[in-house]
């Protein structure tokens, strides 16, 4: 099945990161960075089926060579904690061949990186696992037209008023840093990441495929249901072989909800619908009766039958032989539509409508507070198990960090999956800790209980509401049996006498 996955994130030397170093792994090359000094060797790295570097016309021949582009950056970049490249990670649709895949990648970076100005250096990876994926490195400095590399960014001096350079106290003019370009922008990265989905989906069509990818969040997209949690290769690998995973049974429980939650509304949906459609149909008719096919009581000429005359009337005569109304043939059903109605103190379409009304007020109060519930629910848990791999690899990291340079490759490629992890789940927390970079797996842990505990009492709240729905479905499966067209009686009274006949 096609999934949506585009990141892109900076990497950056105020970081630790280096363009170089990143190259290498991503293509499973050695290269070394002149900048340090240092080689990373990754040629025993496996998985990669395709690696390609695409220049704009007016870019040195000689950036085609991996090694030459990014130790280009490297030089050019001067400060510790400059932005080096810009990394999108794109998964590609398994339903594509490989050379398909090839000219996707190739298509969508030409089109958006490749005709703005940017090198782009992307490698495709496939261990066979079912999730393939490209790796696409860009430079993020402009490049003049003669093939030199242009300025990031520039002073733009602030006016006054009168359009006039505004002087400072030190005798320099204020100012404000300008980029030249506008490829680190919010904006420009949804552009981005909708460009993908569009040509993704474009060639999925070619092939009739009827699988489609979508950049916008369920919310977005209009879609009410709770989004399931990503699983990761790992999870995703052990489901398939039979072994349940902890992500797959929250999947699992989240599918099962959105069913839920889907029924409930589907069935308020036709109840608004059906008292609609009566209502109007009295309104056209010009009639307080929105029953024309039973009669209004003579002693209230202005009101229509109420639904529990309808419903005693119907359960009356419904083993009276050649009965006007419609025969109720389960009980149970008359006695829950009775209660409902009883207990409510519901007489008329009208009241049966704020009834249903509020009902669907509740759906959409119990949906939002679970869809909250359950995205807290989930970031919580990932902080958890993010928490816990950063402290089981941490002791790797830091053996890592005070290994020699030269065997640095060699102790990453013997550790690289921890490694690898660690820097992954060090970013995850970075950007979701916030300013006091502390873990509080403790405290994390007691909110999960909590938010466990309401998400059970939610959905309780919601089968509560859904039993209420069914009584007022009740309702109406008995007053449509009641007030069934006057020929559809006579059609059924015919047919029984045919065929006692």
């Amino acid at each position: 099945m096609a999934i949506y996955h585009c990141s892109i994130k900076i990497i950056s030397r105020g970081k630790g990161k280096s363009a170089v170093a990143a190259a290498a792994y991503r293509s499973g090359e050695t290269l070394t960075n002149h900048y340090d000094g240092v080689t990373h060797d990754f040629t025993r790295k496996g998985g990669i089926v395709h690696t390609e570097i695409l220049l704009p016309p007016h870019a040195p021949p000689e950036f085609v060579d991996r090694s030459t582009l990014w130790n280009s950056v490297e030089k050019i970049e001067k400060a510790k904690n400059s932005q080096l490249a810009m990394e999108i990670e794109i998964a590609l649709p398994a339903e594509l061949d490989r050379q398909q895949q090839i000219q996707l990648v190739q298509e969508y970076v030409k089109e958006n990186f490749v005709s703005v100005g940017m090198c782009a250096d992307f490698a495709i990876h496939d261990k066979g696992d079912g999730n393939p994926h490209a790796h696409i490195m860009l430079t993020m400095r402009p490049l003049e037209q003669s093939g030199e590399w242009g300025a990031k960014s520039k002073k733009e001096y602030l006016l006054n008023k009168d359009g006039q350079r505004i002087k400072l106290k030190n005798g320099t003019f204020k100012s404000r840093k300008v980029d030249t370009v506008d490829w680190n922008s919010q904006e420009k990265a949804e552009v981005w990441r909708q460009a993908w989905a569009d040509i993704a989906n474009r060639y999925l069509a070619a092939q009739d495929r009827p699988e489609r990818i979508d950049h916008r969040s369920y919310k977005r997209q209009g879609i009410e249901q709770i989004p399931t949690v990503h699983m990761g290769v790992s999870a995703t690998q052990m489901e398939r072989r039979g072994i349940v995973t902890d992500k797959g049974n929250q999947n699992r429980e989240i599918r099962e909800q959105n069913r839920l939650l889907k029924e409930v509304k589907r069935r308020i949906a036709a109840l608004t619908a059906w008292i609609k459609e009566k209502t109007t149909q009295a309104q056209e008719n010009q009639s307080v009766n929105p029953f024309p096919s039973v009669p209004i009581p003579s002693e209230r000429p202005e009101q229509p039958p109420t639904l529990l005359e309808l419903l005693n009337r119907a359960y009356a005569e419904a083993a009276a032989p050649q009965s006007r109304y419609g025969k109720i043939q389960d009980l149970k059903l008359y006695a829950k539509a009775f209660n409902f109605l009883q207990s409510r103190n519901i007489t008329t379409l009208v009241q049966l409508q704020e009834v249903v009304s509020e009902m669907k007020k509740r759906y959409w109060n119990t949906n939002g507070e679970i869809k909250q519930t359950e995205k807290l629910l989930h970031e919580r848990k990932e902080l958890i198990d993010q928490a816990e791999k950063y402290l089981e690899h941490r002791p790797t990291y830091k053996a890592y960090m005070q290994t020699k340079p030269k065997k640095q490759d060699a102790f990453f490629e013997s550790h690289r999956a921890a490694l690898t992890l660690y820097q992954s789940v060090e970013r995850y927390l970075k950007e979701h800790l916030g300013k006091d970079n502390v873990l509080k797996l403790k405290a994390w842990k007691s909110e999960v209980a909590n938010l466990t505990q309401k998400k059970s009492s939610l959905y309780s709240d919601l089968q509560t509401l859904k039993a209420e729905v069914q009584e007022a479905e009740a309702v109406k499966k008995c007053v449509e049996q009641a007030v069934q067209p006057e020929q559809t009686r006579e059609k059924a009274q015919s047919k029984r006498r045919d065929m006692e006949l």
